[in-house]
């Protein structure tokens, strides 16, 4: 797909897709959005020290970014799985500036998750390890259990597809107990099929230029 290099309100970078018109990230700053989302509301609820954590919509490689950069933190270990159909080009995606913004000395660490090879379990740094998989989601099968996962797909309004019941009952099921689901988009819709597929859902409040965001949880049986 064909993307173009914007700025966002604070700073940071996001790509424009014509084909979807609409960007990767908020125009109100894609770096404060992708920490508000995924990590201060998904990664840092999730209290093991060894997370599995499944992201769809790998996109520009910001979420898995701000989750190697928790993970060396906190020194947990993160195996961090992201899908995408339709992977940026890496040499578009290198020229985003989310490392000069958010940690400067880690600039190789975010290429490095851009340049190594798609479908194989690739070891980026000592906490975190990466499996990037090129795949179509609503045709993915999973073998194994995460307990968090970033469900960043375009929106509902771009890919309705993506935000089915059956779709967030395929998230259910690869879901380990307490597994935590973080979304940007808040509309009842996908509130109520999140809830029909199993999981305990709540609203929250989103980052600057967003009033809400959504929370799942897969409550222990």
């Amino acid at each position: 797909m064909h993307s173009e290099l914007l700025i966002t309100e604070d700073g940071s970078h996001t790509l424009f897709v014509s084909e979807m018109d609409e960007c990767y990230h908020s125009s109100h700053g894609a770096v404060q959005e992708s920490k508000h989302v995924f990590i201060e509301a998904g990664l840092k609820h999730c209290l093991k020290q060894e997370i599995k954590v499944l992201e769809i919509g790998f996109g520009t490689g910001l979420n898995a970014f701000l989750t190697l950069i928790e993970a060396e933190k906190e020194n947990k270990s993160v195996i961090y799985t992201g899908l995408e159909f339709y992977p940026v080009e890496t040499e578009e995606a290198v020229k985003l500036n989310f490392p000069e913004l958010i940690e400067p000395d880690k600039r190789a660490e975010y290429e490095a998750l851009h340049r190594c090879e798609w479908n194989r379990k690739v070891k980026i740094t000592t906490n975190f390890t990466l499996i990037k998989q090129q795949v179509d989601f609503t045709k993915a099968d999973f073998s194994d259990k995460y307990d968090v996962i970033y469900f960043d797909a375009f929106s509902p309004e771009k890919q309705p597809e993506m935000w089915s019941e059956k779709l967030f009952e395929k998230m259910y099921l690869c879901a380990a107990d307490n597994a935590i689901l973080t979304t940007y988009c808040a509309k009842g819709a996908v509130r109520r099929a999140m809830q029909s597929a199993g999981f305990n859902v709540e609203r929250l409040p989103g980052p600057p230029g967003k009033r809400e965001i959504l929370r799942a949880v897969k409550l222990k049986d």
